[in-house]
């Protein structure tokens, strides 16, 4: 006598689950696509609202706004170039100063130091970013400018005989000028810049660099070849970061730039920048002085948009160069 087997039941299929999964995905979705775009709405409302107020004292003359050197609330001209001339130069010397140092940090710690030290130098740089920027303004005023104004002094003396560079380094009696402010920006972009850049060292691929050492490959050698091509977008990055804390920084700029209105050649003489004449004259400003000083905020958010976007162009012209050298 044969017994015939009962058949296996199927499987059941819990729709009920796969539907709420699905739902959850696009909840999921919709969220984090609501959240990226409210960052594209608070940034056009802002650049609306803002040029909406600086209207009034832009549309009195918009080309002396931009091209004017004369800045006089009293008899209502608003020249900005002063201003801005003072922000692109304190910048520059800021990212000359402190791309070098900060990609050097990075690679001390990544590639150079003992694996025991490491945390204990992230942990130092990483509280460098905490420090309020009125404290860097305030050790630049009470500590570096009495420090530094000798040094500037000797400085402009030894290039007196030389053309061109007498210009740039001409005699001060102020440590209050462009060079000064420009060192307290560095010192305020290398936290920012160091952090960031260690990120990207330590996102190279550990088949690259022991490749490079089997061919033969010093240790310089090495990070020229292997770590520096790979990491040059984040490093363009992290020094857009960096330069955008430079054009936006207000406090620390104000207390050792001088506060000077207009343009000049001399490194050490004093100045202004865009951000730093906000602080200074908001409190006392009213009517088309406030609307003008709106305007101002209106232009350096412009400009910070514009050399995001020539950055972000520079790196995809380098990356793809790099792609067809390695092709």
């Amino acid at each position: 006598m044969t017994t015939t087997a009962a058949p296996e039941t199927p499987p059941e299929v819990d729709l009920g689950g796969e539907a709420r999964s699905r739902r959850a995905d696009k909840g999921f979705t919709g969220l984090v696509t609501f959240a990226g775009l409210t960052v594209l709405i608070v940034l056009g409302l802002i650049l609306v609202t803002t040029s909406f107020q600086a209207w009034p004292a832009i549309v009195l003359d918009p080309v002396e706004f931009i091209t004017g050197t004369r800045w006089s609330p009293s008899d209502e001209i608003f020249g900005t170039l002063g201003f801005l001339y003072g922000t692109l130069v304190t910048s520059v010397i800021a990212m000359i100063v402190a791309v070098p140092v900060s990609i050097g940090i990075a690679l001390f710690i990544t590639e150079v130091a003992h694996r025991r030290s490491r945390k204990y130098i992230v942990t130092i740089v990483d509280l460098l970013a905490t420090v309020p920027s009125v404290v860097f303004g305030l050790v630049g005023s009470i500590v570096l400018i009495p420090w530094v104004t000798p040094i500037y002094q000797w400085w402009a003396g030894v290039v007196a005989p030389v053309p061109g560079l007498n210009s740039i380094f001409n005699e001060t009696n102020t440590g209050r000028n462009y060079f000064t402010a420009g060192l307290i920006l560095a010192v305020m972009c290398i936290p920012i810049i160091t952090s960031i850049s260690r990120e990207v060292f330590a996102t190279v691929p550990d088949i690259d660099k022991q490749g490079a050492y089997a061919l033969g490959a010093t240790r310089w050698e090495m990070i020229k070849g292997a770590i520096l091509p790979h990491s040059f977008g984040g490093l363009v990055g992290a020094s857009m970061l960096g330069l955008g804390r430079a054009m936006g920084e207000t406090i620390a700029v104000a207390l050792v730039i001088g506060g000077s209105i207009g343009i000049n050649a001399n490194l050490f003489a004093p100045g202004n920048t865009m951000a730093a004449v906000i602080a200074q004259q908001w409190g006392e400003s009213g009517g088309l002085h406030t609307d003008a000083l709106i305007g101002i905020g209106v232009l350096l958010f412009a400009i910070t948009v514009l050399i995001n976007f020539l950055a972000r162009v520079v790196v995809r012209r380098a990356e793809l160069k790099m792609k067809g050298a390695h092709s």
